[in-house]
């Protein structure tokens, strides 16, 4: 999979994109990461990337002719082209006025073998780039950063993460926070993450390694008792319990058991 990131600011990525999963799956050819400096593609000798508004206002916006010139020279064809033939690409404009960016939009994008990411500054981006260049407008949050820059380095993790290879053990990634566990309504046992791993689409359950008791804190006995299945039972309870406290709103998407519903009931009286 590849990853073109277009910024005004190359020298950004030296550090984000070096390091952990990103590093050592560009390092083993899973991925491969380009940074283009949208000031190569201006045609001025000051290599201008932003003007006023029309209209008025504070700030300065990127103008449209260097960012369509960098995407077209990475011969991704016209958006109306790319829909045509279905090509397993996709331009991202990176946009607080974009749909906001989660686990199932990382999927989806990792399902793909090039992402173009657009890296917007100052007050914004011409809006002839959403409409006749971006094939879509993504944010990471309901937030705003000095640039895109950020954002685009935050996706190519979570990204990078789900491409087949770059984890070494490919289950990690079916059984974090976020991951759907199934797409039916009500789970069965058999449809929650394998082994002793059960949170699925759920907050995290907490962790322990030693010492067994810190500061008067002892692990819970459930995790040393070398039982598998209650130990299952036990990490998708705290999840629940965790998702309840924090995201109650992630329990609306993720397919419950009989058990997960009544164990929430019971929750919920005692709140």
């Amino acid at each position: 999979m590849k990853f073109e990131i277009v910024t005004i600011f190359p020298d950004f990525f030296r550090g984000p994109l070096d390091y952990g999963i990103v590093r050592r799956a560009r390092e083993a050819g899973i991925i491969e990461i380009s940074i283009h400096d949208l000031r190569d593609f201006t045609s001025d000798r000051h290599k201008t990337v932003d003007d006023r508004p029309f209209g008025g206002g504070e700030g300065m916006v990127l103008k449209p002719e260097p960012i369509f010139a960098c995407v077209e020279s990475l011969n991704v064809g016209s958006r109306e082209e790319r829909r045509a033939q279905e090509r397993v690409e996709t331009v991202v404009l990176l946009s607080p006025q974009g749909r906001m960016f989660s686990q199932s939009v990382a999927q989806e994008l990792a399902k793909l073998e090039r992402v173009v990411l657009l890296c917007g500054r100052y007050e914004g981006v011409d809006e002839r780039v959403a409409e006749g260049l971006a094939d879509q407008e993504i944010s990471v949050g309901d937030y705003i950063l000095s640039g895109g820059e950020m954002a685009a380095a935050i996706m190519v993790d979570a990204i990078t993460r789900l491409v087949p290879g770059a984890l070494g053990n490919a289950a990690s990634a079916r059984q974090e926070s976020f991951t759907a566990s199934a797409s039916k309504d009500v789970l069965v046992d058999s449809e929650l993450p394998d082994s002793t791993c059960a949170s699925g689409g759920l907050l995290d359950y907490p962790h322990y390694t030693r010492p067994a008791e810190f500061r008067g804190s002892a692990v819970p006995e459930v995790l040393i008792g070398g039982n598998h299945e209650q130990i299952r039972k036990w990490r998708r309870k705290k999840a629940l319990e965790k998702t309840l406290r924090n995201r109650p709103d992630l329990l609306e998407k993720q397919p419950l058991s009989d058990e997960d519903r009544k164990f929430l009931e019971e929750m919920r009286e005692n709140l």
